[in-house]
């Protein structure tokens, strides 16, 4: 992918201020910065999700070896006081 430099980032600003003119720039200045912001919450969210269902499944698998455990050891003292 190309690079873009400095006059090439200068070029688009012009062209851009002479489209829609002076009035109109900093109204889409905000507009983008919005948009922008809100996308990046958004992505942060989706990250988070995922994070808290990794932690929810490693609870869970820790609670399920937990009563797998536990009910082995039961089984085995039942099994003990039966003879």
């Amino acid at each position: 992918m190309a690079n873009i430099g400095v006059p090439s980032l200068i070029l688009i600003l012009v062209v851009a201020l002479i489209i829609f003119g002076p009035n109109k720039l900093p109204e889409l200045g905000q507009a983008v910065g919005k948009t922008l912001r809100i996308f990046k919450q958004s992505a942060n969210g989706v990250l988070d999700d995922d994070d808290d269902d990794d932690s929810d499944k490693a609870d869970h698998s820790k609670k399920v070896k937990s009563q797998e455990s536990e009910s082995e050891s039961e089984s085995e003292t039942k099994s003990k006081s039966v003879s």
